[in-house]
């Protein structure tokens, strides 16, 4: 199995273990940062992931543990490797690199989405017109670097090692017309095309199951192949996204989607009704400017 290369995860499983260390050793963030002449935010970031530690700066720490030969040498070179850009930097201007850097790093996927079809699934068509109506201040450059940002992770479901992706999708999602009757159709017949891989799994949660888990929000959950990288759930909001990692807050989530996929209906007819769907749309059941009542 090939290990998928991701600066972003490199970060997390050296925080990780450098904090085991400092652990071990019995040495507070305050005198690591006092030894290295540094503020004790940024040993506590790098032990989260969230800064990026230099090689000096990690050989530094593990001097002060106590750590020394082969597995120092190992973990100054996690270091290098984690100064690595990803292949989204380019567009780290208009995407969180976060968020791709895990996605591309994860074995498995599961995710709830409520208005638009998740970015893994979507077509070059229906990105473009969702990004262009969702932000309507992106000049048409910005556009156009999303989209292609949206389809290059798309590889993550084909490549020779791909990712497991499990996904409930809200009937909002399938019955409202991004891009027009043409757009959509053919985003639709993509839906049935990937739920065809053995990797994907597709779900639709229909109106009549009125609430349910999943009323809060839109959310995605990512897990790693590596035992020492626990799950991370990404929930999604207007102005980005909000990554959470407590156990209490993992298991909450991995409650919601059980229930969720619980109640959708099964990935077999799921798939059927959107091939319907793709033939019969239902917003050709009401046309535009049609009264409700």
């Amino acid at each position: 199995m090939s290990e998928r290369r991701s600066p972003t995860i490199r970060r997390r499983r050296l925080g990780a273990e450098l904090r085991r260390q400092r652990e071990s050793a019995g040495i507070t963030i305050e005198v690591v940062a006092e030894q290295l002449e540094c503020s004790s935010s940024k040993v506590s970031r790098i032990e989260t992931g969230h800064t990026t530690a230099t090689p000096r700066d990690v050989r530094d720490m593990l001097r002060i543990y106590g750590v020394v030969g082969a597995e120092s040498d190992e973990l100054v070179q996690i270091a290098r490797e984690a100064r690595q850009k990803g292949w989204w930097h380019p567009y780290s201007t208009v995407l969180v690199g976060a968020y791709v850097g895990l996605e591309a790093a994860a074995s498995s996927i599961r995710a709830y989405e409520q208005q638009v079809v998740p970015g893994l699934l979507e077509t070059e068509e229906y990105a473009g017109a969702m990004i262009r109506a969702a932000r309507p201040d992106f000049t048409a450059d910005q556009v156009h670097q999303r989209v292609r940002v949206r389809l290059g992770r798309q590889s993550l479901l084909t490549q020779e090692d791909p990712v497991d992706l499990w996904v409930v999708l809200d009937e909002a999602v399938v019955s409202r017309p991004v891009g027009g009757d043409e757009v959509m159709r053919g985003q639709l017949k993509r839906l049935v095309e990937v739920a065809e891989l053995p990797n994907v799994t597709l779900q639709i949660l229909p109106f009549e199951v009125g609430a349910h888990a999943g009323m809060d929000g839109t959310f995605t959950i990512l897990s790693f192949p590596e035992p020492g990288d626990p799950d991370v759930v990404y929930a999604e909001n207007a102005t980005g996204g909000l990554f959470l990692e407590k156990s209490d807050e993992l298991q909450k989530y991995s409650f919601i989607f059980d229930h969720i996929r619980a109640a959708a209906i099964r990935p077999e007819e799921s798939v059927a009704h959107i091939a319907k769907l793709a033939e019969e749309p239902l917003w050709k059941w009401r046309p535009r400017g049609s009264p409700w009542t």
